[in-house]
């Protein structure tokens, strides 16, 4: 299910972004893109998500910027430099050397200036970052919700309509029966010249029954009534309901295999329109 949060902090020392994006996956599927500063908090941060948004393909983006100019990016180990200097310079007074150059070279030594740990001040500033990833994370899990309640609003018109297509088949379903006789009494009469009423009543229960669509009828409305059921639900159903549209399909092939009857075939043609609606929204849910 696609989704979208973000937050934001900023106060004299620090600047903080977080945004959360989502789409439709089976299983969770988390992409932290994070401040090298950040990178020791990945793991939790991705866990948090999870717990959040349970499913679906995660992009969690933060930036992290402290806003002090003087903050030094490199370290300058003053006594290693005066060390390295002293050393050089009596070297080059030694030799009789000219010192032009005695300064950088000092300055070049090995350890005398090292970046400075990306990673230092995030401590004090955690309780803050966290705060604006769960906001992001909440703001996104409310995108999610809302966009369920339209999905929700649009798979309950599709098993309206399945329900509807039910109920025209009911009604079309007793003129169909007697269709059936008729089309096999009168296919009986024309091959033979005289009809054995009781053999032929035999015939037609056998194969009235074989054409029976009743019980696929019941079964269809059982479903669609658990699958009502099932969506009032508090807890994640996306897989439930998968396997009632499972279920729904059957009863629906059924009835239209065994129709023989073209308006019946009609609804049944509608009905798996429906259907497939469903099952094609079902993939946004969890």
């Amino acid at each position: 299910m696609t989704g979208y949060g973000q937050a934001t902090h900023e106060d004299e020392h620090l600047r903080i972004y977080a945004e959360v994006k989502t789409i439709n996956a089976k299983h969770a599927d988390v992409s932290l893109r994070l401040p090298r500063a950040l990178a020791a908090y990945e793991l939790a941060w991705r866990n948090q998500a999870i717990a959040r948004l349970e499913r679906g393909k995660m992009t969690l983006t933060v930036s992290y910027e402290r806003k002090e100019a003087s903050l030094p990016t490199t370290h300058i180990n003053a006594d290693r430099f005066k060390a390295y200097y002293q050393t050089l310079q009596g070297l080059a007074e030694a030799v009789g050397a000219t010192t032009p150059a005695l300064f950088q070279l000092a300055l070049q030594g090995p350890e005398v200036i090292t970046p400075t740990d990306p990673a230092a001040g995030t401590e004090a500033a955690l309780p803050i970052l966290e705060q604006v990833i769960r906001e992001a994370l909440a703001q996104c899990d409310q995108s999610r919700q809302t966009e369920g309640a339209a999905l929700a609003s649009q798979l309950r018109g599709a098993r309206q309509n399945i329900q509807k297509g039910l109920t025209r088949i009911e009604e079309l379903a007793p003129a169909r029966g007697q269709a059936i006789q008729e089309k096999l009494r009168a296919g009986i009469e024309a091959l033979v010249q005289e009809v054995d009423e009781s053999r032929l009543a035999q015939e037609l229960i056998y194969y009235l029954e074989r054409l029976d669509i009743a019980e696929e009828q019941v079964r269809l409305a059982q479903h669609l009534a658990y699958f009502e059921e099932v969506m009032q639900g508090d807890q994640p159903a996306g897989k439930k309901l998968g396997f009632i549209a499972q279920e729904m399909g059957r009863e629906i092939n059924t009835i239209g295999s065994k129709a023989n009857d073209a308006a019946i075939q009609r609804e049944v043609v509608l009905m798996k329109d429906e259907l497939e609606k469903i099952k094609e929204q079902l993939q946004n849910i969890l």
